[in-house]
């Protein structure tokens, strides 16, 4: 198959599109500024901003399916506030489901969000279920995936946490009992590939997680191995994150505060659906001994 992979050269991005390259897929890495240095051998990029559908059109001519990784991160406040998510996450899929349908692409997996939901509380979730109707209500083919975080090399989850917990005494929001299932790159990566080729999972959504729904505490103490959690109250948090948010350069809002409200974790976690099991899956820790 013909595969294109918008944000081919991210995190996630560079994992699947070597994965569909090993698998004999033809493959397209598109990003606004490509870096194919990581990618596999074969693997082609090309140019293109999903925000802007002129910049990305012609590189839907010839496609079988398009895999939509484009995403900001739910951990940080985007430059250009809340509204950047409506941008790129509900903006950039209408422009690739349009440029697909313009070229008779017949599948589109569309990687979502845990817990993605068109009146969520968050912008990232909000925008996230926006999208996904976009694609449910198109002509094409579609699987929808959505993780819990992600981790492995190049992840913004462990940089992200060590943020949030210097070395020796962290406070964290509610006392970190925000929960996530964190599920490791390499372990993900094989799902989206099936889901891409295998007509089994045309019309199916997945909510995806890790071995462990782990607290963010927990995280804390996995990432930084001895440290110690002072808990600070949700509405303390609430209003330091929105106090701090509006100074340039910090990397957190009030939007932050609200996601760390939600739990990220599955109810059913679907892995079963594409011949995995959870218990096979790698954990956090045994990652972070590795690293």
């Amino acid at each position: 198959m013909n595969v294109l992979v918008t944000g081919g050269t991210g995190f996630i991005g560079t994992y699947l599109c070597n994965e569909l390259a090993d698998r004999g897929h033809e493959v397209t890495a598109l990003a606004r500024s490509p870096d194919g240095s990581e990618l596999a051998e074969g693997v082609d990029t090309t140019v293109g901003d999903v925000t802007a559908y002129d910049s990305i059109e012609g590189a839907f001519d010839g496609q079988d399916a398009v895999v939509n990784l484009v995403s900001l991160s739910p951990l940080f406040k985007p430059s250009g506030g809340d509204e950047k998510h409506f941008e790129v996450h509900l903006g950039g899929t209408e422009n690739v489901v349009r440029a697909a349908e313009a070229h008779d692409v017949d599948r589109i997996v569309q990687m979502s969000g845990l817990g993605a939901d068109p009146d969520g509380p968050t912008a990232f979730l909000r925008a996230k279920g926006q999208a996904e109707e976009v694609v449910m209500e198109s002509a094409l083919d579609w699987v929808i995936v959505r993780p819990s975080v992600v981790f492995g090399d190049g992840d913004e989850f462990v940089g992200f946490t060590k943020k949030l917990t210097p070395p020796g005494i962290a406070a964290l929001p509610g006392g970190g009992t925000t929960r996530f299932q964190p599920i490791w790159v390499e372990d993900l990566v094989p799902m989206l590939a099936d889901a891409v080729a295998d007509d089994a999972h045309v019309g199916e959504s997945y909510d995806i997680g890790g071995p462990e729904k782990l607290t963010l505490k927990e995280i804390a103490k996995l990432v930084r191995n001895r440290v110690a959690v002072v808990p600070v109250p949700m509405a303390l948090a609430g209003v330091g994150l929105t106090v701090a948010g509006a100074i340039p350069g910090f990397p957190m809002g009030r939007d932050q505060y609200r996601s760390l409200r939600v739990d990220n974790t599955t109810t059913d976690n679907d892995v079963g659906a594409f011949g995995v099991d959870p218990a096979d899956l790698r954990t956090l820790a045994s990652y972070l001994e590795r690293e």
